[in-house]
C-alpha cells in the first residue's frame, strides 16, 4: 500500500479523474461526487434518466482504480437471494454450500434501484452499513473498498417504488445524471462513431492507475485532515435547521451532520487542502442532505422541493467567517 500525502493524492485523484474522462465525458461535478463518496467511504444514489452513462462511469471508475464492478439490472421479480447470494444442497456432495451474490464485489451497481419492491431494495442494508452480508446465519466480509452506486428514474416514472426512508438515509449523497451540452454531445456522438460499431463510448481505453488498497490508503488520509470545530458546529446547525421547518415531516438525523463533514473531507483532499472550509459544507449540503429529508403533505401541496429547502436554509444560516 502507498503512502500518499495531501498533495500527492490529489496528484493521483485527478489522474484517475483523467482516465474515467476517456469513457465518460463531461458531467465533471457527477465525477467528483462519485469519488468523494469513494474516498469517504460511503455509497451514492444517482438519479436520472435512461441513457446518460451512469453505469459506465462506475465502470469506468472501477477500472480506473483497479477493482472488480458487478451490475444488477433491479426489476419487480427480482428476490434478495439473486443480490446477496443463497446456501444451497450440493446434490453431488450432500453437503450445503455457500453461493455468493453479485454484491460481493468493488463496485455494486444497483442499476434502477427503484424497480424493485422495498423487500428486494432492503436486501442492501446489511450490506451498506455493516459492509458485511449473513448467509444462513453466518456473516460474510465484503471487499474493501466496497461502494453501491444505485441509480435511479425520477419517481414520476411508471412502474417505480419510491426508496424507504431508511435505504436512502444509507447513501451519502445523492447527485443528478443531466442531459449533456450540446458539444459535449457532439464530442461523445464523434468518439462513438470513431471507435466502429457500439452504441456507446468503451472502457477500453481506461487504463489502471491505482489499486483497491490505494484506494484505502486515500480514505485513511482523508479521515485525518483538519476540521476546526466553527466547521463542525455549522455542519450540525445546517442539520438541525432541517428538523424545525413546518413543511418537513422529518429532518435530516445525525448521520446528515456526518456526511457532510466526512465528503467535505473528501472534497479538500481532490483540492490538495489538508483542512476543511465552509465552502466545503455549502458545496455539498444537497446532495448530502436533500435526500433524507421528507416533506409535509402541506409542502408538497406548497410546490416545495427537498432542495429548495435546503437552499433557503443555506442562506439563512450563517456560516463561519474565519
Amino acid at each position: 500500500m502507498n503512502t500518499y500525502t495531501v498533495e500527492s493524492a490529489a496528484e493521483k485523484l485527478a489522474l484517475v479523474k483523467s482516465e474515467i474522462g476517456k469513457a465518460f465525458i463531461g458531467q465533471e461535478d457527477l465525477v467528483d461526487k462519485l469519488l468523494i463518496t469513494l474516498i469517504a467511504g460511503g455509497h451514492i444514489l444517482v438519479e436520472g434518466v435512461p441513457g446518460l452513462g451512469k453505469t459506465l462511469l462506475v465502470r469506468a471508475a472501477a477500472r480506473a482504480s483497479g477493482g472488480d464492478s458487478r451490475r444488477v439490472q433491479f426489476t419487480p421479480d427480482l428476490m434478495p437471494s439473486d443480490i446477496t447470494g443463497s446456501v444451497v444442497l450440493d446434490t453431488a456432495s450432500g453437503n450445503f454450500i455457500t453461493k455468493k451474490g453479485p454484491v460481493f464485489t468493488h463496485f455494486f451497481i444497483a442499476d434502477e434501484i427503484n424497480r424493485a419492491p422495498a423487500k428486494t431494495q432492503a436486501s442492501l442494508f446489511e450490506a451498506m452499513q455493516e459492509y458485511q452480508v449473513s448467509l444462513d446465519g453466518v456473516s460474510h466480509a465484503l471487499p474493501r473498498p466496497f461502494m453501491v452506486l444505485a441509480t435511479e428514474n425520477p419517481l414520476e416514472h411508471e412502474g417505480t417504488y419510491p426508496l424507504p426512508d431508511a435505504q436512502k438515509d444509507r447513501f451519502l449523497l445523492k447527485a443528478m445524471a443531466r442531459y449533456p451540452p450540446a458539444e459535449e454531445e457532439k464530442d461523445m456522438v464523434r468518439r462513438v462513431l470513431a471507435g466502429g460499431t457500439g452504441a456507446e463510448l468503451s472502457i477500453e481505453a481506461v487504463e489502471t492507475v491505482m489499486s483497491p488498497r490505494d484506494f484505502e490508503a486515500l480514505q485513511k488520509l482523508a479521515a485525518t485532515l483538519r476540521c476546526d470545530e466553527q466547521v463542525i458546529d455549522y455542519a450540525v446547525r445546517l442539520c438541525a435547521a432541517t428538523r424545525s421547518i413546518p413543511a418537513v415531516e422529518c429532518g435530516a438525523g445525525p448521520r446528515g451532520s456526518l456526511a457532510l463533514i466526512r465528503c467535505a473531507r473528501s472534497l479538500a483532499l481532490l483540492g490538495g487542502r489538508d483542512f476543511i472550509i465552509p465552502d466545503d459544507i455549502k458545496a455539498l449540503a444537497v446532495p448530502a442532505l436533500a435526500h433524507r429529508l421528507t416533506l409535509s403533505a402541506e409542502g408538497e401541496l406548497e410546490g416545495l422541493t427537498e432542495t429548495r429547502v435546503i437552499e433557503s436554509i443555506l442562506a439563512g444560516v450563517e456560516a463561519p467567517r474565519t
